[in-house]
């Protein structure tokens, strides 16, 4: 946990992003590890978790963290919780919570909201648009047989 409240700090510091950091643990050893860069690579999902999560399994050439822990300096927001369970760690441990955050300007209650509200109604509307080829792809996924299943 403390390396990853020492790259919280360290990438806030040195003007990579705001104050978050990761860690991703398999059998003791630190595998990835991340901290927020948002501002300096203009990326909006470039979030800690998402940055240990991308190195971890760059370094397991694997998509999936199972056989591993994540220590992150902040409880997860919506968008990394979403990419933590993708990923299927065993455990996640963090030292922040959201309310932490919302008390240094980081309030992800808004986007918890937004969930519940039909989409069209959303901050950012959000319109289903059907065409007769809309299920193609997924049909053809169905019938694959060399998928590998995520």
């Amino acid at each position: 946990m403390q390396r990853a409240l020492d790259l919280a700090q360290e990438g806030m510091e040195s003007g990579k992003g705001g104050p978050f950091g990761c860690v991703v643990v398999k059998d003791g050893q630190i595998i990835g590890e991340g901290s927020n860069s948002v501002t300096s690579t203009t990326d909006p999902t470039a979030h800690a978790e998402v940055v240990a999560i991308r190195n971890a399994c760059q370094h397991l050439e694997n998509f999936q963290l199972s056989g591993c822990d994540i220590y992150t300096s902040c409880e997860p927001c919506p968008m990394c919780l979403g990419a933590i369970y993708w990923a299927r760690p065993d455990r996640v441990f963090f030292a922040n919570d959201k309310f932490d955050a919302a008390q240094a300007g980081f309030d992800d209650a808004f986007i918890y909201e937004q969930l519940e509200v039909d989409p069209a109604q959303r901050s950012i509307p959000m319109y289903k648009i059907t065409m007769e080829n809309s299920a193609k792809a997924f049909n053809l996924w169905q019938e694959k047989n060399d998928k590998t299943i995520y």
